[in-house]
């Protein structure tokens, strides 16, 4: 198969990513074999090619918003059957023994491991995955629109549930990529008003397209205070900037898995009157279960900007420069697989 290999991490404009032939992988106990058709491109990707996060093996092929068709079944492995259609998503496994698991908080797994990561992911024409961590998708959306909700859907829909957005109350959204382009469109169908932060021009104008009430810059105020936030973009100066616009009893949710250092707080003037801070870590079954079920059921819209795999260090120089429009997703059928 070909795959974009990751053996050293180093700066994307220093294309980290190799163009590999490697050895078709083989479906394990309780795996399946998935010939991916398209995979989303994530600012984890971004972060572990370059190094921004440990990297428990080396080399790897990233990419965890994986929808493609199950090829092959290893031994029992009876959830899905050939040619059925599945997603993948970052949480590859999780050991079921723990106490996070025991409660419910599988995403906080001591052992968990994830695609992508632990494990090869997407950007390749085939991977296998643990078929009880895999998903059905929902009808209705092609390949390329499915790809986004398997993160950048799933992830924005825990960091929304961690907010505590309640119907009708007005959420903020610090930056708007691929996780808020989704998120904007769940807080629309629950009636809420929704603010949108962001520098970018071109992302202005799709916050404005999907309804945002008002759209502007982090330092801006906007017309009425907010019951939530979400900070997506890994800037820690911007959680000031939530909580000085931030209702009292609300609560700011940090949705990266990375973020520079939060300036010191004004703990009187910004935090007082029991606002709170939450950071998102992963995310469960369920969380994508509901999330799949719900994007079937509004229908969300992904906008997407497609790549090649042989483009895929050029995406993630767009991605980090912030020129994505939305969504960007690998269509592997352009790959030559």
């Amino acid at each position: 198969m070909l795959a974009a290999l990751l053996d050293i991490p180093k700066p994307v404009e220093a294309n980290p990513l190799k163009l590999t032939r490697l050895p078709d992988p083989l479906p394990g106990d309780g795996e399946v074999l998935i010939r991916v058709s398209a995979c989303g491109i994530c600012h984890t990707d971004l972060h572990a090619v370059e190094g921004d996060i440990a990297l428990p093996r080396l080399p790897l092929i990233p990419g965890h918003q994986i929808v493609g068709v199950v090829e092959a079944r290893g031994q029992n492995a009876n959830r899905f059957k050939e040619g059925d259609r599945i997603g993948v998503a970052w949480l590859h496994r999780a050991c079921g023994r723990c106490v996070y698991c025991g409660r419910g908080d599988e995403n906080l797994c001591e052992r968990a491991e994830f695609t992508g990561l632990q494990t090869n992911g997407g950007y390749a024409g085939l991977t296998v995955a643990d078929e009880a961590f895999a998903y059905p998708m929902p009808g209705g959306f092609s390949d390329l629109q499915a790809a986004p909700l398997l993160c950048a859907g799933v992830i924005g829909y825990r960091a929304l549930k961690l907010s505590g957005l309640r119907r009708g109350e007005r959420l903020g959204l610090y930056g708007f990529g691929a996780s808020a382009h989704i998120v904007i469109q769940i807080a629309r169908y629950w009636n809420s008003e929704v603010y949108v932060f962001t520098r970018s021009a071109e992302h202005q104008r799709l916050a404005r397209d999907l309804g945002a009430a008002w759209v502007g810059r982090a330092e801006e105020t906007p017309p009425e205070k907010i019951q939530a936030a979400i900070i997506f973009a890994p800037a820690g100066r911007l959680v000031l900037d939530a909580l000085r616009v931030l209702d009292k009893g609300g609560t700011v949710a940090l949705a990266g898995i990375t973020m520079t250092p939060i300036p010191e707080i004004d703990y009187a003037g910004l935090l007082y009157h029991e606002r709170k801070l939450a950071s998102v870590a992963n995310a469960t079954r369920h969380d994508a279960e509901e999330l799949l079920a719900l994007a079937a059921e509004i229908p969300l819209r992904t906008e997407v900007e497609i790549f090649t795999l042989a483009g895929i260090n050029q995406a993630l120089r767009k991605l980090k420069d912030g020129r994505i429009r939305g969504a960007g997703v690998i269509e592997m059928e352009k790959a030559g697989n």
